[in-house]
């Protein structure tokens, strides 16, 4: 009886994992086809590549039509679709961070190792171009 009792052992430790991990894939796989077979002309989803397009015509079995840009509509295979998302809402906070014209803004000093001051930019700031081959 004890002979059995590690190797049984080993089985359980090897086997628990592998059940349960493709207990895990089949939900997932149940729960992608699912998305797919409920996509309606008019849902907003990303596709597998990241692009954010609406259902423009889903009657297709295996290919849905997107339009990714007003008056731009592209075919798809279905199993690109990687989800459904929520359509993009503008709020009243997104119009209040527009700065009055009669308000200044000043870009913020920053102090310099040569006790200079300096203005820091706002904004994006472009890199130097990069010099290949010198060392």
């Amino acid at each position: 009886m004890n002979q059995l009792l590690l190797p049984l052992l080993l089985m359980l430790v090897v086997a628990i994992p592998l059940v349960m991990g493709t207990r895990k894939q089949k939900k997932a796989a149940a729960a992608q086809q699912e998305l797919l077979a409920s996509l309606a002309p008019g849902d907003r989803v990303m596709t597998t590549s990241g692009l954010y397009a609406s259902v423009a015509d889903a009657t297709a079995d295996t290919t849905i039509d997107l339009e990714i840009a007003p008056g731009v509509v592209t075919t798809w295979l279905r199993q690109a679709v990687r989800e459904k998302v929520e359509p993009v809402v503008e709020t009243d906070e997104d119009s209040t961070d527009v700065v009055d014209a009669d308000e200044v803004v000043e870009a913020p000093v920053v102090e310099s190792k040569d006790d200079e001051r300096v203005e820091e930019k706002s904004g994006a700031q472009i890199a130097p171009p990069l010099e290949h081959g010198k060392k």
